[in-house]
């Protein structure tokens, strides 16, 4: 049985609707003013409300205003009565959040009838709530899946490997991972499928596990170029598959410090040492790349650097960088760089992220991984 509120100051209006809607089979409860209505309103959680829209102490659009804003209210349907019938007046209403308008004086089977059209949307709305939060939890729970398979934080005598990673509630296409090959050789990435939820997550765990078990056929692991060549082929966007991903790929050789590493449409991995005059210093690390899955058969390229230490490597995703302060501006990769190269703490680094960004949550994946030389 659903059950309707009805605030109205007017001893008449109450009595008129309660027995029409109490013979029509619903639970009725009566508020003589806004103030009361609200505070029924938050204790009842009715499927619809009937306000009148001039009442002493709060009128209806203020009532309306503040159930609207109400999460736990949001889906209530939400009448009001009114003797206005300007259009200025019913934009009012719609803009405060009003579902629904009943004139004065009433008709009790136009009543009965928008009461009904108004249950069914506010069944709706609940259903697709029940929906929303499944899938949120769906979305959760892969969140988690995936936080269980990146790898864990990385000691070692000549290298130290730290991570940050904060899915989007819509969950991304982030993941990393970073292995040894050899006694000598360590691997290390970071990609980014295109797009969000469980179509983004799957493929980025998929190409995870080609990675990390040496999945891609016979392929040199350590020319990171041949890695993006063949991972390339085996991810092609098809009329079923719509996604492609960027990657930046790099091996590290702990006997010769060199570093070789290769880019497809990913974010440069950000070096950040110090010069002869103790002067700290960043250095973009790319190649050119069209991102994985685009184009078959697309030739990469390797490039390499010579690693002093103590130093630091910054890997992430732009979902990092690319956050809308509250002038809607982009923070930016060269704002971004600017703290990498004042700041080392991964926790103070992500709250100058947190600080840019004008949500309690972020629009994107945010990943990063810091690689320490020594």
């Amino acid at each position: 049985m659903a059950h309707i509120l009805i605030i109205d100051d007017d001893r008449t209006i109450q009595i008129l609707l309660t027995r029409t809607l109490k013979k029509s089979g619903y639970e009725v409860t009566i508020a003589a003013d806004g103030i009361i209505g609200l505070e029924l309103a938050e204790k009842i959680k009715p499927a619809l409300i009937i306000s009148d829209w001039l009442m002493p102490r709060m009128g209806g659009l203020e009532v309306c205003r503040q159930v609207k804003q109400n999460p736990t209210l949001a889906t209530t349907f939400f009448i009001l009565i009114t003797s206005r019938v300007s259009v200025d007046d019913r934009v009012q209403g719609l803009d405060a959040g009003a579902d629904d308008f009943i004139c004065k004086p009433i008709d009790l089977q136009e009543l009965k009838a928008r009461v009904r059209a108004g249950l069914r949307l506010h069944q709706l709305s609940q259903d697709l709530q029940r929906q929303k939060q499944l899938l949120e939890s769906e979305l959760s729970e892969a969140a988690d899946y995936v936080s269980v398979i990146l790898p864990e934080s990385l000691h070692h005598e000549k290298i130290n490997i730290d991570f940050r990673f904060i899915p989007s509630r819509q969950l991304g296409g982030d993941i990393f991972d970073y292995f040894f090959l050899d006694d000598e050789n360590l691997v290390f990435y970071l990609l980014d499928v295109s797009g969000h939820g469980l179509s983004a997550a799957l493929p980025s765990i998929s190409m995870l596990n080609l990675l990390r078990y040496g999945n891609l056929g016979k392929v040199n692991y350590k020319e990171p170029n041949q890695v993006l060549f063949s991972l390339n082929n085996f991810f092609q966007m098809t009329n079923k598959n719509d996604k492609y991903l960027t990657i930046w790929y790099g091996i590290y050789n702990l006997t010769t410090n060199k570093l070789t590493f290769s880019s497809a449409g990913h974010p440069p991995g950000v070096y950040v040492y110090q010069d002869n005059s103790n002067t700290t210093k960043t250095i973009k690390l790319k190649t050119p790349g069209l991102p994985i899955g685009m184009f078959p058969n697309v030739n990469y390229d390797n490039n390499s650097y010579e690693i002093e230490s103590p130093s630091t490597l910054y890997i992430f995703s732009d979902g990092i960088y690319e956050i809308l302060g509250e002038n809607q501006q982009m923070w930016g990769i060269d704002n971004f760089t600017s703290v990498l190269e004042e700041e080392s703490d991964l926790d103070k680094i992500l709250a100058q992220a947190k600080l840019h960004n004008n949500n309690d949550f972020f629009s994107d994946d945010l990943s990063i991984m810091q690689i320490n030389f020594y």
